[in-house]
């Protein structure tokens, strides 16, 4: 019995130092294994901030890379606004030329009619002068013509060139009919009788009348401005002559009677 209490106590005293080896072996276990952890948490700490960085770094290069595109893009715009500005400016500087021009053209355009209007009313009374003391060929029309140039001279609504361009119409007019060959039906006052004529004129160079029945002519005096009768030689030409001018007969010699020009 006091060799198995013996052989006890040895066995629990084994136990007991197998114990405190293994607590000791776990215990040094842990102190081995802690650096190496915190050797692997700082590395994993260090590859996450650099990967944080690297992060940050490629963020702040492409910010830049976009800074430097703004950046162009500003210069080139600047360089495009710049060559505008010239474009503008030389536009501007044309378009003041152009005004200046103009201004002047104005004023030279002023000057002129404050020339032309005293010239187009000397013009119209000369005019008038002219079909009075004229031969009476179309007279009233040609009165009615001086009036109405008269009376536009004083509307608003009518330029002054438009103005100029009917006195200038007005004397073509008058022009055109020192060379007009025509024929036409009117009344004639003769020693107190008005009779229907067949009147002719040759431009100014004659100006005669025959009765419709052909048995009395008559041709216009100027200087006593007056009709005189005609003998009755001339029937046959003045009768030729109306024909003629109504394309009723080929272009003949005739015999009229002409007035010596003063």
């Amino acid at each position: 019995m006091k060799w198995l209490g013996t052989m006890s106590v040895k066995i629990r005293k084994s136990l007991i130092a197998s114990a405190m080896v293994g607590v000791l072996a776990f215990v040094g276990s842990n102190a081995v294994a802690d650096p190496l952890e915190d050797l692997h948490k700082a590395e994993r700490q260090i590859h996450k901030s650099g990967k944080k960085s690297q992060e940050k770094i490629n963020t702040l290069y492409e910010q830049g890379q976009i800074l430097i595109g703004e950046y162009r893009a500003v210069v080139d715009e600047r360089e495009n606004l710049q060559v505008y500005n010239d474009y503008v400016a030389g536009l501007v500087k044309s378009q003041q030329d152009e005004i200046d021009s103009l201004n002047g053209q104005i004023q030279e355009i002023e000057n002129t009619k404050k020339n032309v209007v005293p010239l187009m009313y000397k013009m119209i009374d000369t005019l008038e002068e002219f079909v009075k003391a004229d031969i009476p060929i179309y007279q009233a029309d040609r009165i009615e013509r001086v009036e109405k140039l008269r009376e536009n001279m004083s509307r608003a609504d009518i330029t002054v060139s438009e103005r100029y361009r009917q006195v200038l119409e007005a004397y073509q007019i008058e022009k055109d009919l020192g060379s007009m060959v025509s024929a036409w039906q009117g009344t004639l006052s003769f020693g107190g009788t008005d009779r229907t004529v067949d009147f002719v004129n040759l431009g100014r160079i004659a100006y005669v009348a025959q009765s419709l029945d052909q048995k009395d002519a008559w041709v216009w005096d100027n200087n006593k401005r007056d009709w005189e009768k005609l003998d009755d030689s001339y029937l046959r030409s003045v009768a030729l002559t109306i024909r003629v001018a109504r394309t009723q007969a080929a272009p003949v010699l005739v015999k009229l009677p002409i007035f010596a020009a003063e």
